[in-house]
């Protein structure tokens, strides 16, 4: 059913506005969830020690420190006040600097809600006013989030790829990117595939290739749009990332045996198969004369 035209108008604004606010929260996210988990970690170690550890607050469906405590600056402390905290527009204001210790602040805190603007209005021009155009912005949320996790922590925490396995599933109840039986095949080819990777590479190498994070954010995309698009998500995020670490030795002289996170690289590979994927798997077909 077509959107209503005064809604298709104020979509792609409302998507700028929204994928900025979200953009912001990303943020409190990229930062205190990798911080969470080391906490439990330590918590659950010392338990096995047998040492006391005060528990940790497990308010809100275990979301409290997503909310508690308040941003504040972390040089001096200063409170975070609400007109601080506007998406790009306060870090423009401040000149990239607290407002009380005159501190810089992180560049990277714009740019992810910049970069969430950006695409999130890229998806809703796509889509349009559509439930898929809602579920796929959740997904590049979700997926925004995860890059940034990896890139610093090597980390692709459970707590964002398995509710997005689960999410694309459900949505696929009713076909809304690909018939349920794709999507359910998909999931778990997407996950066994790149763990038959990491056994063998493990079994030749004696060390591992990837994390089993970079097995479920597979599966999250296999879910989604079925088993059919994981070739081309394999093959897309093994150039880019080929590129990409070509690029870091030769220009910065980096360490070859140092690990490169391979999340970023499938989430952008996965994003494009999400937008153009159809269109790419044509065209490749047409090209090759097997259409």
């Amino acid at each position: 059913m077509p959107a209503d035209p005064v809604v298709a108008a104020i979509a792609p604004y409302a998507a700028v506005l929204l994928g900025l606010v979200i953009g912001s929260f990303l943020n409190v996210v990229i930062l205190r969830l990798p911080r969470r988990m080391q906490a439990e970690l330590a918590e659950a170690c010392a338990d096995l020690r047998g040492e006391h550890a005060e528990p940790l607050p497990n308010r809100w469906f275990g979301l409290d420190y997503l909310i508690s405590p308040p941003s504040t600056c972390p040089h001096c402390g200063h409170a975070i006040s609400a007109w601080e905290n506007i998406p790009v527009l306060s870090y423009l204001l401040l000149r990239g600097r607290c407002s009380d210790c005159k501190s810089p602040i992180g560049v990277r805190y714009p740019l992810v809600e910049a970069i969430s603007g950006l695409l999130s209005l890229v998806v809703v021009l796509h889509f349009g006013a559509t439930p898929a155009a809602a579920v796929s912005l959740l997904l590049l949320w979700g997926l925004l989030a995860l890059t940034v996790i990896d890139l610093d922590e090597q980390l692709l925490p459970d707590q964002l790829t398995l509710p997005l396995v689960w999410l694309g599933l459900l949505v696929n109840i009713n076909g809304l990117f690909t018939d349920l039986g794709s999507a359910v095949i998909g999931a778990t080819a997407g996950y066994l595939s790149l763990w038959l990777v990491f056994q063998v590479f493990r079994l030749l190498t004696g060390r591992e290739g990837m994390g089993y994070g970079d097995f479920k954010l597979l599966a999250v995309f296999g879910a989604f749009l079925g088993w059919q698009m994981l070739p081309l998500i394999v093959l897309l995020s093994s150039l880019i990332g080929a590129v990409v670490g070509i690029t870091l030795v030769v220009t910065r002289g980096r360490d070859r045996q140092l690990p490169i996170p391979f999340g970023p690289y499938l989430a952008a590979a996965g994003f494009v198969a999400l937008l153009w994927g159809e269109q790419i798997n044509r065209a490749y077909l047409q090209l090759t004369g097997l259409a």
